[in-house]
């Protein structure tokens, strides 16, 4: 799954970004500076096999990856916008209700886009924008400083796909509670940097974050939390509905597992951060390095 995200490589080259911008590229939403904090904006694009297959739950997971992008800077969603292109008014229908039921069950206002129902496939792309007052981005994880992971293990596999659903069938007061952890977690400053579990699974949302902060990683399979009738080779390829990684200095970490906890999300250490540029997985039969950034690229932020 990591291996999708080198893909990114790609348009930072052809786009011209570099580490130089004012507005730095990598994280899970740009933070554009203002005097109260930073503005945040964000889209995510699906799959078209998924929407095709599943599209009033790709329209619900459009919207619910955008806020968890807000969420992972520390901010707080304003409003979704959408692109939806389908020559079927049935499944585009079907699409805008998933999207519709999300909106209303996070309290997020869709507030317009552009629709076109005369395409030759279903497409779909939703954008966000939020604010948060105390950031948290992926360019700060330090040498010294714990990986915690906190996911919500309520929930059940979906389909075919990696996602693991603890979203659809959870109360809307949860399901906005969970969210505001994260702005609530930066103003307090316990934890530096943040990231949500994304396609790229754990290890792979790990390795992005150790690519944009410059570190490296050590992680520990046997303290990743995750269901009792999950085997392990699945589970770290999961999409969670709820999934984050953050680091935290070691004096902030039982409180910050203890945020989560409090709220019935798992959470745990599952690894320490360091200088060798390197992710490392100890448990497992191979020790050799998942990723070594000093011999390879993979989003090149």
């Amino acid at each position: 799954m990591p291996a999708l995200k080198t893909d990114i490589q790609f348009a930072i080259e052809q786009l011209g970004i570099s580490a130089h911008q004012s507005i730095r590229v990598g994280d899970d939403a740009a933070a554009i500076p203002r005097d109260d904090g930073y503005d945040l904006l964000a889209c995510e694009g699906m799959d078209a096999a998924f929407v095709s297959e599943m599209p009033w739950f790709a329209g619900w997971s459009a919207v619910m990856v955008n806020l968890s992008d807000i969420a992972a800077m520390g901010g707080t969603p304003t409003a979704l916008v959408n692109a939806i292109w389908s020559s079927q008014d049935d499944v585009a229908g079907q699409v805008l209700n998933g999207m519709r039921d999300a909106c209303q069950a996070f309290g997020v206002p869709m507030v317009g886009g552009h629709t076109n129902l005369h395409a030759d496939s279903t497409q779909l792309s939703v954008s966000v924008l939020g604010h948060a007052r105390h950031l948290l981005t992926s360019f700060d994880a330090r040498p010294g400083q714990k990986l915690v992971m906190a996911v919500d293990l309520s929930g059940a596999w979906r389909g075919g796909y990696p996602f693991f659903d603890a979203a659809t069938s959870t109360e809307p007061m949860r399901l906005r509670t969970n969210l505001s952890l994260l702005p609530e977690i930066a103003r307090d400053g316990l934890a530096t940097a943040a990231k949500d579990i994304s396609q790229a699974g754990i290890i792979g949302t790990a390795s992005m974050l150790a690519e944009t902060s410059r570190v490296g990683m050590q992680i520990d399979f046997a303290h990743i939390p995750r269901p009792d009738n999950v085997d392990m080779e699945r589970w770290m390829k999961v999409f969670p509905s709820f999934g984050f990684l953050l680091s935290t200095d070691e004096e902030n970490e039982a409180e910050l597992v203890h945020r989560f906890r409090s709220n019935d999300i798992a959470a745990s250490c599952i690894g320490v951060i360091d200088r060798s540029r390197q992710v490392v997985v100890l448990g497992r039969e191979d020790d050799d390095p998942v990723w070594d950034f000093q011999q390879q690229v993979m989003t090149g932020c």
